[in-house]
């Protein structure tokens, strides 16, 4: 039996394979995870892990996956509490940034290759940005705007962003510092 997601099994043992994968990986980088740490780790046999996976990437798949949805819900859920539209958006990117920094410092390079390939991710993210550049401007908060155009842009600014500061090992408060600092900027550009 394959699941939708690929591996053969899907069961708690499954769940902890990729539970002991993530602390694995949190601990030391995606680069030290292997199929024996996985295996000392949990005391299971190789027949074990190949009956649920068929490899670490298989592993790593999952755990992206889970990080992906575990950082869209919290971008979605996100209300507006804030009486500053512009200090609302900019907290909301901040919070988006933040959320995926901590987990990519762990997956960089896996993830930073999977976002540029994974046209759904794109997508998804794209929409939500556009969903508050439409009401901005049904708002006349900004200026009128290809919303589209405009969507894909910050995606890809706060995206670059995110892989240089963690590709560069930038400490999470400078990152969050500056990022603010030049998400202001970019705002202010838009303002009507």
């Amino acid at each position: 039996m394959t699941t939708a997601q690929g591996h053969r099994i899907c069961d708690e043992m499954s769940e902890r394979i990729v539970s002991a994968a993530e602390t694995i990986v949190t601990k030391e980088g995606t680069h030290k995870l292997t199929v024996r740490k996985i295996l000392t780790r949990l005391g299971i046999t190789n027949r074990v892990f190949y009956n649920r996976f068929r490899n670490i990437d298989e592993v790593l798949g999952v755990l992206y996956q889970q990080t992906v949805v575990k950082i869209r819900k919290r971008f979605a859920a996100r209300t507006q509490g804030k009486a500053d539209y512009f200090e609302y958006v900019t907290d909301l990117a901040v919070e988006a940034l933040m959320l995926s920094y901590d987990t990519k410092m762990q997956f960089n390079h896996y993830m930073f290759e999977n976002d540029s390939v994974n046209e759904a991710n794109r997508a998804w993210w794209v929409q939500e940005i556009r969903k508050h550049i439409d009401e901005a401007i049904a708002k006349r908060y900004i200026k009128e705007v290809d919303s589209e155009a405009l969507s894909y842009a910050i995606w890809c600014f706060c995206r670059g962003y995110n892989a240089d500061a963690v590709g560069r090992g930038i400490p999470r408060e400078k990152a969050e510092a500056d990022f603010r600092y030049s998400f202001f900027f970019l705002l202010e550009g838009l303002k009507r």
